[in-house]
């Protein structure tokens, strides 16, 4: 079986910070409106503004604040508000974070009841992780937009919302209730819900939430991603499957896509449409050595061994201290049949790892079809001694194959697999020790319970052939 399909799955869908609400909720701009005995810099930087040329909206703002100051700084007053807060939209589009705060600061001071000055200077705040961003943001909240008022009251709800995330999500979930109830058409606020839900665990209410954003946004990408992960964390591996072929369809060149698609499809044993999915992810995304795996361990266990050791052996070259790669690496030889090469690659494995069952038994049976039984009966006692708690205890060169002196006779059986007995009986059979070739083939019998009616047949008869030669 694949790794990866062991246990569910790497999740596509990270939970949103505020950093990330940051970006997408940019702070806003109020309609202009002229004041008697404004300066004509401030209409003059509006305009820059609108042109993305803020290097010179700050200049033609800061040059009508000096003057005022210097002229006649009662009449600032009727229009301080708004160049204050120019100045801040200004200074936040060329990333100069601090003394943008510092002008909204002024702009709110100058106005506190200007819906936009608060709302921009909670962004801000929040931006630095701030706590003062709450006292604004709520402040916007109470407060009437110049225009959109709806949608502005639903953008300050859904801002304080993911503030409050880490802080109070009892509250940030309230918040996104209200930005719902005033844009009942917007499934952003239910996307945020959900999201929170999902990292507190409360799947049943994720869920509600991302559907009721696929009711009102059928094609977003983000809900169905959320569903995906409820359903996988709740095992639901068939629910998930169609929103993320929908999704893979929708987004052909997103390789996560492809890959979690694959991931699904080989949890449900479809291996051959697991592996076309992994085969896209890896073309669009060639440097991706988890997907290159994830394929290479799809390929052996659907039984491709030679695509497989392909696929197996450029990511041994570029880990060679994986014991694991070098073991499937091996095993994908050892069904093909190269097994001086399977050797050779279970060898280094066993070697950088001298915990891996798997390993000691695959070198094995590579070893015996090499007719190196020597080493066939050391790997085999190698992992047999694993499970001993007194051998844990003894020198490392008790479970080292390549160690001529690792102990033959007294290696604990325990946890040996039952094919492993034979195949051990065997080893001391062609080496002519009848004796040890006895026990083990009698041990075999006695726990095969007609599984391995072949070893067993030939057991039998090679206990007639070489019991006599014990007396």
């Amino acid at each position: 079986m694949p790794r990866f399909s062991n246990a569910l799955l790497v999740l596509i869908l990270a939970a949103t910070s505020f950093a990330q609400v940051i970006d997408t909720h940019t702070t806003v701009r109020h309609h202009r409106e002229q004041v008697i005995d404004q300066p004509p810099e401030i209409a003059q930087a509006e305009d820059a503004i609108q042109k993305n040329d803020f290097s010179t909206a700050e200049t033609l703002l800061k040059k009508a604040l000096a003057d005022a100051d210097k002229n006649d700084p009662d009449k600032k007053k009727d229009w301080a508000y708004q160049a204050w807060f120019d100045l801040g939209f200004a200074l936040n589009g060329l990333h100069r974070t601090d003394e943008s705060i510092a002008a909204y600061r002024k702009s709110v001071a100058a106005k506190p009841d200007v819906f936009e000055s608060n709302l921009n200077l909670g962004l801000m705040l929040a931006r630095t992780h701030n706590p003062e961003a709450e006292q604004f943001l709520r402040a916007a909240t109470t407060l009437k937009p110049t225009a959109h008022v709806a949608e502005g009251q639903a953008s300050a709800w859904l801002s304080l919302g993911h503030f409050l995330e880490n802080r109070d999500p009892k509250q940030a979930l309230e918040a996104y209730a209200k930005a719902a109830e005033l844009t009942p058409a917007d499934p952003e606020p239910h996307l945020s819900a959900g999201l929170l839900h999902e990292r507190q665990k409360d799947f049943s209410a994720a869920e509600a939430d991302y559907k009721k954003v696929i009711a009102l946004d059928p094609h977003s990408t983000e809900a169905a991603i959320g569903l995906t992960n409820i359903y996988m964390k709740s095992n639901r591996l068939a629910d998930a499957e169609p929103l993320l072929r929908r999704l893979a369809a929708d987004r052909p060149d997103y390789a996560g896509l492809h890959l979690q698609l694959a991931r699904v499809l080989a949890a449900q044993n479809k291996k051959d449409d697991a592996i076309a999915e992994l085969q896209t992810a890896v073309k669009l995304s060639p440097n991706d050595a988890e997907a290159q795996r994830d394929l290479a361990d799809l390929y052996s266990s659907a039984g491709k061994y030679d695509l497989a050791e392909a696929a197996y052996r450029p990511l041994v070259a570029a880990n060679p201290k994986d014991s694991e790669l070098h073991r499937q690496l091996g095993r994908a030889l050892l069904l093909q049949k190269k097994f001086p090469e399977a050797q050779q690659e279970l060898l280094v494995a066993v070697r950088l790892n001298r915990n891996s069952p798997d390993a000691y038994v695959d070198l094995a049976f590579a070893a015996n079809e090499n007719k190196n039984y020597e080493l066939t009966i050391r790997a085999l006692n190698g992992r047999a001694m694993l499970n001993n708690k007194d051998a844990q205890n003894n020198d490392a060169q008790n479970t080292d194959p390549h160690n001529k002196e690792t102990q033959q006779k007294t290696a604990p059986d325990a946890d040996l697999p039952v094919i492993c007995f034979f195949l051990r009986a065997s080893a001391y059979d062609h080496l002519g020790d009848y004796k040890q070739a006895s026990a083990d083939y009698h041990h075999f019998l006695d726990v095969a319970n007609g599984k391995y009616p072949d070893q067993e047949w030939q057991a039998k008869h090679r206990l007639i052939a070489i019991e006599p030669k014990r007396r």
